[in-house]
This record gives structure tokens, sequence and C-alpha cells, in this order.
């Protein structure tokens, strides 16, 4: 039976959710210690002791710390599980981790590890740092730090208000994307190196992403009246906003993205950085607990050139 150590941040929530989980686990005769995290890089520490106890290692908590426990285990082979209690919960729902304390707890005791894929980033301010979900330059990381100081709104609502913020004063940005040694040139509101498909709480901002490809779907936003880009906001929803001209997806392996202007990016809703920066794909670098999410592939043509 396996030894879990629950990496917890209490901030997010994450004692009370383990609540239901944990007498779950212990009833099946699985052990389970937790440690509460004081920030991130302390949540990476835990992770890490933990994992070379030999424990499987479950972080309760949004996309942060997910991210962060994550990022330390990445290449260490330690089985990772999530018991996510956060605002957005996008990687969990990239996952489809079940929603029930019960089958949660089925999955943990019982699930095999599985490889999925995580993202070295590079810049002049994180010499190296492990990310999960995706890296985002431009409105939607300006929105993600509105959303993330937001005090009487949380979830979906908080990341909509901060958008229509960060909107309100966006001028376009011109961006160079390197993606694997080939140079594309976009005007407008972002780009995003997506592992994972979802961000902001729900968008699948990337449809045609997998954890578990050796991949990352790119997505470049060009300019468009505002009006317009509230139209595609709604869009990411479904994923349809792939359809518009105003959308490009690219594919590969390592992109470095830079801007002609100070544009702030971010990655699973927590680093909060100026281009440039460079996103490298470490393929089945991690070993997660979950069950396989595709087995219905979104159709080819949500990826395009």
């Amino acid at each position: 039976m396996r030894q879990f150590t629950a990496v917890v941040n209490p901030a997010a929530g994450g004692a009370a959710t383990l609540r239901h989980v944990a007498p779950l686990l212990r009833a099946a005769g699985a052990g389970l210690e937790t440690e509460y995290s004081r920030d991130l890089a302390h949540a990476g520490e835990l992770a890490r002791r933990a994992g070379r106890r030999g424990r499987a290692v479950l972080a309760v908590g949004g996309d942060g710390v997910v991210g962060a426990v994550g990022g330390a285990l990445s290449g260490t082979g330690t089985p990772f599980g999530l018991v996510p209690s956060g605002r957005g919960n996008d990687f969990a729902r990239a996952l489809r981790l079940p929603a029930g304390p019960g089958a949660l707890a089925r999955l943990l005791l019982h699930g095999e590890p599985r490889p999925v894929d995580t993202v070295e980033l590079t810049s002049a301010v994180h010499d190296r740092t492990v990310v999960l979900g995706s890296v985002y330059a431009g409105v939607d990381a300006l929105a993600n730090r509105h959303a993330n100081r937001a005090r009487l709104l949380r979830g979906t609502a908080s990341y909509y208000a901060g958008a229509l913020r960060a909107v309100a004063g966006w001028r376009p940005a011109g961006y160079r994307v390197t993606v694997d040694g080939e140079e594309h040139l976009c005007r407008g509101y972002t780009v995003v190196a997506a592992n994972s498909g979802y961000y902001g709480s729900g968008r699948r901002i990337a449809p045609g992403a997998r954890v578990d490809d050796g991949l990352l779907d790119v997505v470049m936003i060009r300019h468009t009246p505002r009006r317009l880009f509230f139209a595609l906001m709604r869009e990411l929803a479904a994923g349809t906003h792939v359809h518009r001209p105003q959308v490009r997806v690219l594919r590969g392996r390592e992109i470095r993205i830079e801007a002609d202007r100070n544009v702030p990016y971010g990655a699973d809703g927590e680093v909060d950085a100026v281009l440039p920066v460079t996103a490298r794909v470490l393929p089945g670098a991690l070993r997660v607990l979950y069950c396989d999410p595709y087995r219905t592939r979104p159709p080819d043509s949500t990826r395009r050139r």
C-alpha cells in the first residue's frame, strides 16, 4: 500500500479538501503524513524531501502549488498525485481527475503512475523553473495578476473581471516567437505555449494540447478590435476560438517568446515576470497518478499552421 506525503497550501483551502480524502486513504491501509507549505518554494522543498524518502507526493491546492510540487518532482521518478482545491484547478481539469473524494481516493490508491511532460522555463529572472500547465505572455498574464489580487471574487468570475480590466488598458505588442528554430512574427494580445489545454479557470486555450505527447501547442492571438476580442474570449470556453483567422496554432519542443516592449508572462497561475522567456518540453519527466484523459482526442482541425 502506498505511503503518501500531502503538501498542502492552506491559503487555497487545501486542508478542508484533504479532510474528505484522507480518511479514505487511511481506511484502505495507506500511510499519510501532512506537510503545510509556507510558499511555493517551500512546497517544492517539502516535495523533494518526501520523494527522497520513497513516498508518493500529493499536491493539495490550486495550480500554483500543483505546479511547484510537480516541477520539483520532475525527473525524480517520484509518484505524484493531485487533490485539487484551488480557484482554477486547470491541470487537474486537463487530467480529467474525478471530482468526488471516493473516486479520487481510489485513483490515488490503485492508479498506475503515467508519464507526463513538464516544461522547463529559462529567462533573465528564472535561471531554471519547471512548470506543468502553460506559459502565457501578454494580456492574459496581466489578467491573471489582477485575478490573483482580487479579494471579493473567486474562480471564473475573478479571471473574467481581471480580463476586462487588462483588456481595457492593453495596447498590441509585437512578438517574435521562435518555434524549434523557426521565427514567427505576431502583433497582438498574447502568445501561449501550452502543455495542458486549459488555463484561466477552465478556458480551453489550446484544445489540441496533450500532456503526454512531447510537444507544446503555441497559440498566438493577433490584434483585433476589442469587441471581437471579447467574442473570442467567450469562445475559449469551448475552444472554438482556434477557428478564427486572428488565431494561429503551431507546435514544437522549444519555444522562445520575445516582444518589442516589456510584456508580462506567467505560468501555472503564479510566475510573474517579463519577457523574453524560453520554454522547453521535458517529455515524460513526471509520473502522475491519473486516468488517461485522451481516449477521445480533439479533432486535428484544431491544430493548424
